[in-house]
């Protein structure tokens, strides 16, 4: 009699299986599972952390599992943002955490630079964009505050194994187009439940030749698409990537979907794709940029953990060499973590924007999270956030515009909504 085969798993299944220490999981099964790394933020931390802890006299079960990011608000601007940073602060010295990253940018991109999230993982972020760690090829999604308590005192967490659904590109991006476009486009289309709280998988030959900062866009918006997790199987440029930021060698070989598993599929073409803009007030509210072409807009946004890395900031680059936005227009350039901001530096890209006009905001989440600068009243923003909610960067009257580095710094130069592929021809 020939061996009973076992049967396909799907590359969440494997992830969950491994943090639960089974050999399988089935969809719809709850688990317990290990966790192997625990991030929050100065807003999601220890100012709600700290006193639950001490009313339980509990400790956190692993430090050196632990990472603390003071993002949110810093640069402290008033007496509520220096309360809130100092308590992070005080709380990290006498815990003496051994990972806290402060002022240095923002959590979903620091992090995976300093080498925290790996192929294999099970992470957990207090943060709704932390499925950005699945770019990784971890399992990694967002969890409250109460969660991530139990998460501090037990180091494990449960949750219903969730089906895949995924999202296959086939084909090749062109010239001007990004991951930012794909993203809005599988928005648009499938609303921001689109991904009903399951595991999103993005995959084909368009996913693959995409850059890890890039991959990281997908992972990271895969939160306004409704998914627990947004996944990307791990390869070559994965491994580069991890080298780089010194995190220790780890076998990615067992992490990808078998090719019979169960799962969702949808297919789409990339060398179709045009840029796309999602108009006020939701990511799904999203088209092509053809049918915007034309709107003023009164401030230009490069920021946010899916718009001012090094790869958008070298894409805005390409668009403003040499020129100067157009008259009345504000560009303002928030880079994503401050070791993007200095490569960006070193390579004459931050100068190129700078010389176009642009003002440098600090590396943080600043009007991404409605801090800092928020936008005016009744003025018209096209921004690289992930969100354009009314009152989300600061006023409800102002209307939000997303799109990608190259969109948005094509609207600056002309001082309207453009197609980038036009002033990048």
């Amino acid at each position: 009699m020939a061996p009973t085969r076992a049967p396909a798993l799907t590359l969440a299944q494997k992830l969950i299986a491994r943090a639960s220490g089974r050999e399988r999981v089935s969809v719809g099964e709850i688990v317990t599972c290990g966790v192997d790394m625990a991030m929050f933020h100065d807003s999601s931390g220890p100012r709600r952390l700290q006193p639950m802890l001490e009313e339980l006299g509990a400790q956190i079960w692993d430090r050196s599992r632990v990472v603390l990011v003071m993002d949110h608000y810093v640069p402290e601007r008033d007496d509520d943002s220096r309360r809130i940073v100092r308590i992070a602060r005080d709380w990290a010295r006498d815990q003496k955490l051994p990972h806290v990253y402060d002022s240095q940018g923002i959590c979903h991109v620091v992090v995976p630079q300093h080498g925290h999230i790996r192929p294999g993982m099970l992470c957990v972020g207090g943060d709704s964009h932390s499925p950005t760690g699945g770019a990784f090829g971890a399992y990694m999604f967002g969890i409250g505050s109460t969660e991530m308590l139990g998460v501090m005192v037990t180091g494990e967490i449960w949750l219903r194994v969730p089906e895949t659904i995924r999202m296959w590109w086939d084909g090749a991006l062109p010239a001007g187009v990004t991951a930012k476009d794909m993203m809005l486009h599988m928005i648009g289309r499938f609303g921001m439940n689109g991904g009903r709280y399951q595991a999103v998988e993005f995959a084909g030959p368009a996913v693959a030749a995409l850059s890890m900062q890039e991959r990281m866009t997908l992972s990271n918006m895969s939160a306004e698409l409704g998914a627990q997790a947004g996944l990307i199987a791990p390869d070559a440029t994965t491994a580069q990537f991890l080298a780089e930021a010194g995190a220790p060698p780890v076998d990615m070989a067992p992490w990808f979907t078998d090719d019979d598993a169960a799962l969702t599929d949808h297919r789409f073409d990339a060398s179709t794709l045009e840029p796309y803009i999602a108009a006020p007030h939701s990511p799904a509210n999203a088209h092509g940029v053809s049918r915007y072409v034309g709107t003023r807009v009164d401030v230009a946004y490069i920021g946010a953990c899916t718009g001012a890395k090094l790869d958008d900031l070298r894409a805005a680059a390409q668009v403003l060499r040499g020129h100067k936005v157009a008259s009345g227009i504000r560009l303002i350039v928030a880079p994503a973590s401050l070791r993007d901001q200095e490569q960006a530096r070193e390579e004459g890209v931050l100068q190129v924007l700078m010389d176009a006009g642009g003002e440098l905001f600090p590396t943080a989440c600043g009007a991404c999270s409605g801090y800092g600068d928020p936008m005016g009243d009744d003025i018209t923003v096209i921004s690289t956030t992930a969100r354009n909610f009314k009152g989300r960067m600061g006023s409800p009257t102002a209307q939000v515009y997303l799109g990608s580095p190259y969109t948005v710094a094509a609207a600056a130069l002309r001082g309207c909504v453009t197609d980038p592929r036009e002033v990048l021809a």
